[in-house]
């Protein structure tokens, strides 16, 4: 009796002995990024990308899915196998579309891995503006209408300047949507549109090349990309310091092992001096922190966005 159960005894010791499934990770891995090239999060995410695939031994292939203010790309993630072949790659605009009933899905159908860096906002007006100042454009705006550029409806920099524009300005303007930060900022350049609102990261370059000017970071402290450019706090509007991150999301079934491990090499990669320094130049602070942090969090962010969604009277359904 005991010689007819040993068979079954090595085969679950032999099964327990070996690699766990959840542990492996495929030979490629789509990152997806919810908005267009070009824009603040794709910059990261190609910033990131080289370290990322020699530490996870993975190739990694970035795929852009523009629309919805990030939700399409999401949505297409969620449909994806929980196996760790198909990473999101988004930001704080995913906590800004939880109060939406329309967007597809629902945000506890993906999981958060790790929340990596944090990024500035910015507003910005063409060279040809004669404004120099974030006041000067607000006084100017008081007799007319202005256009406002963003990445969409939904997105953390659109947010910020509705709420700014709407609830403390107090001035009138038409927002003009774009799929994505990098289409909204050659609108700008080309002076389509007053008002450009978008990632720092974004904006850096236009304006160290006179393209742009920048009038106001949303942070705590000024951009050492944009040094010349003050805060909302310098300008007359203290507490108002809206912080944007960059995080990656799996679906939610994904095994805890595969989270796990996604997180530990995600923040390994992070941790590498060279990978900071790029990150530093292109406008972002690095975080490091544990997937459990991470969807604390994401749910902490969801009830502040949902806080500034509400004050603007933001109902996308």
């Amino acid at each position: 009796m005991r010689d007819s159960c040993l068979p079954a005894v090595i085969a679950l010791a032999t099964a327990l002995a070996q690699p766990s499934f959840a542990q492996t990770l495929p030979s490629q891995i789509t990152l997806v990024v919810p908005f267009s090239a070009g824009g603040s999060t794709d910059v990261f995410a190609r910033l990131v990308a080289p370290a990322l695939s020699e530490r996870l031994g993975s190739r990694i292939v970035i795929e852009n899915r523009g629309g919805g203010a990030g939700s399409i790309g999401a949505k297409r993630v969620i449909q994806t196998p929980p196996d760790g072949a198909t990473i999101l790659l988004t930001t704080a605009t995913l906590a800004v579309n939880d109060i939406s009933q329309k967007k597809g899905f629902s945000n506890d159908e993906l999981r958060a891995v790790a929340i990596v860096a944090s990024s500035q906002d910015i507003l910005t007006i063409h060279p040809s503006n004669p404004a120099k100042s974030l006041d000067e454009v607000v006084r100017n705006a008081k007799d007319k209408s202005l256009t406002l550029g963003s990445g969409g409806v939904g997105s953390t920099p659109w947010i910020v300047a509705e709420y700014f524009l709407r609830n403390v300005a107090k001035v009138k303007f038409v927002h003009v949507p774009f799929q994505g930060g990098g289409p909204a900022i050659a609108a700008a350049i080309g002076n389509h549109v007053d008002i450009f609102a978008g990632a720092v990261a974004t904006a850096a370059g236009p304006i160290s090349q006179g393209q742009l000017r920048g009038v106001v970071v949303g942070s705590m402290a000024r951009s050492p990309l944009t040094p010349g450019v003050p805060t909302f706090a310098e300008v007359g509007y203290p507490n108002f310091s809206p912080v944007n991150w960059v995080g990656f999301f799996v679906p939610a079934r994904t095994p805890d092992a595969l989270v796990a491990k996604l997180n530990a090499e995600i923040n390994t990669v992070m941790k590498e001096p060279e990978v900071q320094r790029k990150l530093a130049t292109a406008g972002f602070d690095t975080i490091i922190v544990s997937s459990d942090e991470a969807a604390a969090m994401f749910k902490s962010d969801i009830a502040t966005w949902a806080r500034m969604s509400d004050a603007i009277g933001y109902r996308p359904d």
